[in-house]
């Protein structure tokens, strides 16, 4: 033996022999898709159980789920290929006494709490920062697809990128109510195969942007009920490239039966394929 070779370096090579593998094994492949989901009214679970059928299932795609805001950020975006977004502009740090507006089927009970709950502040915090905006602008403009839901439009009015991104600000919604969701342009491959389709769901108002010509959908009520003096109609879908990526927004989205309407699941298959340039 090496007399020079002791125990402790011998012990010493095994230990450090016995991490190559671990130091040489490659990185975890990044899934396709990382998805932001879920606020105080839209519970990540229904979110997730249906894209879960929709995009994972039926479509192949694999998607990373979360829903901690801090995580939309430029570190985290590396790899994706698809940033999908269901959620609000708002985190409630202070707590709040009740659930979402219009969600039990009775008035909610008075709390009794022995002892007393300390005093809590229902005030919103927006929660979109200047980095997180141009994270999603750089994500895009890079190359990514962006697949937006529902209320995004939310966000919009807090961070300049995000809104430019999105091509939408919020008028706000009434309360959930049928109308009919009408394909305005037919020849766009997101539409291709789709018909005009009706769900319950919260009818989202809001002011588009960008140019008509990328407009794909509008939402009517057709019982002729209004919203503040905006009247029956909004704009509820459309498609454009953004740098050398691309962006889809889908008003629809605030139930699991709408987002698993039959013509509706078509264009959201349609919407992340064309995102991610397969068709």
């Amino acid at each position: 033996m090496n007399p020079t070779l002791t125990r402790r370096t011998m012990l010493s090579g095994i230990a450090a022999s016995a991490l190559l593998p671990a130091l040489s094994a490659p990185a975890k492949e990044k899934a396709t898709a990382f998805a932001l989901i879920g606020d105080r009214y839209h519970n990540s679970d229904y979110i997730r159980t249906a894209l879960r059928k929709t995009l994972v299932r039926d479509l192949g795609i694999s998607i990373d789920f979360r829903d901690e805001v801090e995580l939309l950020n430029a570190q985290e975006l590396q790899g994706y290929r698809l940033l999908i977004m269901l959620r609000d502009g708002m985190l409630w740090p202070g707590g709040y006494l009740q659930g979402p507006p219009g969600s039990p089927a009775a008035p909610p009970p008075a709390i009794v709490s022995e002892p007393p709950l300390p005093k809590i502040e229902a005030q919103p915090l927006y929660w979109i920062t200047a980095e997180q905006g141009k994270a999603v602008k750089d994500f895009v403009s890079r190359g990514g697809g962006v697949l937006f839901y529902h209320n995004v439009t939310y966000i919009s009015p807090h961070n300049d990128d995000f809104r430019d991104v999105l091509g939408a600000v919020t008028e706000e919604h009434p309360p959930m109510r049928p109308f009919k969701v009408k394909i305005v342009n037919r020849e766009h491959p997101i539409t291709h195969g789709v018909s005009d389709f009706v769900v319950t769901d919260e009818q989202h108002f809001m002011t588009y942007q960008k140019d008509p010509k990328y407009l794909l959908l509008k939402s009517v009520n057709e019982d002729g009920l209004t919203f503040k003096d905006l009247g029956t109609s909004s704009a509820a879908g459309w498609a454009y490239d953004y740098g050398k990526g691309r962006v889809c927004y889908l008003a629809p989205g605030h139930v699991i039966t709408s987002l698993w309407n039959p013509e509706y699941e078509k264009l959201q298959k349609n919407a992340a394929r064309w995102l991610l340039r397969q068709i």
